[in-house]
């Protein structure tokens, strides 16, 4: 275990002693796991996780903070395909209780308790595929609220994004002078992003950057911006697997490849269950709340394509509010 470089990078992030002692112990014990198998914590697969994550289900050991602390140190060994998997397995939770809160302030306490009379989060560690049927039965239950209610229910900060994120954006903005110079400005700046990670060879966000990637953003400011078009600004969401998504030519995969939903995506590889393209209006609130903080007021988003649909790209548009018309 490199564990003095794993104790500096906790201490990087401001953990505690007693938390960094608790994620070395973790990792020790992974390490100890694989050393059985003739494995290392340097020379270790997906499913050498998958085969772990089931023991720490079965021992009720499937604690978040586990999963951070293993999660956490593969990143720092650089084995980049392990930790985009822990983050597949660990993001999107949160997204289900947000859902929960925002349905009980717009239709409730009675219309959250039959929304969610059937539904229940797998075990934490639980493989994507876990996921789907339960995302199906939600969607599924607020659809019978209205398609207005349900969409505007899932078109919430459901991934808890700090507001705060994007001062930077509120002040480009300013400096920019006109909506079409911020979302160049924008686009410019995520293009400069992507091409630091790629020179640094570090993972952005679930993701190594590629030449290929930078030049598909570069060539399209709808992806990581937005392009205006009167009233509308459409946004075409980044691939989850940008590499992958812009090699392949099998349509059922190159959907799944850009989808990001962890708790959706896998129902495009298994054929079911049948999600409808209504989930997606949660990913729609992701990609209008930067605009939110920008316009200081909610904006109206509408899904337009959608993997899950059958379309090989996720894309929206936000109605940009009167006040801020040129």
């Amino acid at each position: 275990m490199r564990e003095e470089e794993y104790i500096g990078y906790l201490r990087s992030r401001n953990q505690t002693d007693e938390a960094i002692s608790a994620a070395v112990g973790y990792v020790k014990e992974f390490e100890q796991h694989l050393a059985a198998k003739g494995k290392s914590l340097d020379s270790h697969d997906v499913d050498d996780v998958k085969q772990y994550a089931d023991i720490l289900i079965a021992g009720k050991k499937n604690t978040m903070d586990r999963f951070l602390s293993l999660a956490r140190y593969v990143y720092i060994t650089g084995l980049n395909e392990v930790f985009i998997y822990f983050t597949a397995i660990l993001n999107g939770r949160e997204v289900l209780p947000s859902i929960s809160g925002r349905l009980v302030s717009l239709a409730g306490e009675a219309a959250r308790n039959e929304v969610f009379k059937d539904v229940e989060l797998p075990p934490l560690g639980s493989p994507p595929e876990a996921y789907p049927a339960v995302t199906g039965r939600l969607v599924g239950n607020l659809m019978k609220l209205g398609t207005e209610i349900c969409h505007n229910v899932l078109a919430g900060n459901h991934h808890e994004i700090p507001l705060e994120s994007f001062e930077k954006h509120k002040q480009w903005f300013k400096e920019a002078g006109s909506i079409d110079g911020f979302l160049e400005r924008v686009h410019g700046e995520a293009v400069a992003e992507l091409e630091h990670y790629m020179n640094e060879g570090k993972v952005w966000y679930e993701q190594e950057i590629t030449p290929g990637i930078v030049e598909f953003v570069r060539g399209n400011q709808e992806v990581l911006s937005a392009v205006r078009d009167g009233e509308y600004l459409y946004i075409t969401k980044f691939p989850y697997a940008p590499k992958d998504w812009l090699e392949e030519t099998d349509p059922v995969m190159k959907r799944y490849y850009g989808c990001h939903c962890p708790l959706a995506r896998a129902a495009i590889i298994e054929g079911k269950p049948d999600i409808p393209l209504d989930w997606c209006y949660c990913s729609g609130g992701y990609a209008k709340l930067k605009f939110d903080v920008v316009f200081e007021e909610p904006t109206e988003v509408e899904v337009l394509e959608s993997v899950l649909a059958g379309d090989d790209r996720c894309r929206f548009r936000v109605k940009i509010p009167q006040g801020e018309l040129p």
